[in-house]
């Protein structure tokens, strides 16, 4: 059995609840998984067959730093790896999601797809269903 790690840092609970949707859908495709907040997360955390990182847009949309620090951290054990991103947005048009995309395929980083951005939380059955299938998405 494929297993996802999802480490996460969320500030108001937003991208925490992302993770767990992911995590469902995830699950629902056959993969074990585990939810690590990022305070809790180690250099081994990215040792599972598929990483999934998750962050709010912070400041002028920015990953959060507690992110962006860690990621920095383990980004040699990334290369080569398929690794889903996720995170929530209170206004802008994403743009941290791009720049997140970007910056980890410069360090030969398979993202998932465009990455996965909800408006706030994820609350409402079209916001959830997208959770999913982007947990889906990652381990398939």
């Amino acid at each position: 059995m494929a297993k996802l790690n999802i480490i996460y840092f969320s500030g108001t609970g937003n991208t925490e609840q992302i993770a767990s949707f992911i995590e469902e859908g995830a699950k629902a495709a056959g993969a074990e998984v585990e939810v690590i907040s990022v305070d809790s997360a180690d250099e081994s955390s990215v040792d599972a067959d598929f990483v999934a990182f998750g962050s709010p847009a912070t400041g002028s949309e920015e990953v959060a730093p507690e992110m962006v620090d860690y990621i920095e951290g383990v980004k040699e054990k990334l290369a080569g790896k398929r690794v889903g991103l996720f995170g929530s947005n209170d206004w802008g048009e994403g743009d941290f999601m791009s720049m997140w995309i970007q910056e980890l395929d410069n360090a030969d980083v398979s993202v998932v797809g465009e990455g996965c951005i909800i408006n706030l939380a994820p609350d409402d059955d079209e916001k959830i269903e997208k959770c999913k299938e982007y947990g889906k998405a990652i381990v398939s």
